[in-house]
């Protein structure tokens, strides 16, 4: 028979108490990771295996040059240029956006 919700959670507490410092430590980041969805999708995806083409590579090297010549802009304010803050982005980064409407009628 499978413990109630409140008798599982006395469980995990109580093999929490019973860990050392260094595995309480790995355990807290564990459940930090599938507590946020961000870092549960990252630590998921698939690692970048796909090779840099020619044309990446020159404009990794073009934007390479640029930041020997010029000072960087600010994240904050290239969103100010759009008429966004920081916050707007980061909102806009936890809302999906609406469906696209191809035009067609239904």
């Amino acid at each position: 028979m499978a413990l109630d919700f409140v008798q599982e959670r006395h469980q995990a507490h109580a093999y929490l108490d019973r860990l050392p410092p260094e595995q309480l430590s790995a355990v807290r980041g564990l459940l930090e990771t599938m507590l946020d969805p961000l870092s549960r999708a990252i630590a998921n995806a698939p690692i970048e295996d796909e090779k840099i083409g020619a044309e990446e590579e020159r404009a990794v090297a073009g934007a390479r040059e640029w930041l020997k010549r010029n000072k960087p802009i600010p994240h904050e304010e290239v969103l100010a240029e759009f008429g966004l803050t920081l916050d707007d982005f980061e909102r806009m980064g936890r809302t999906p956006l609406p469906p696209e409407d191809n035009g067609a009628a239904q």
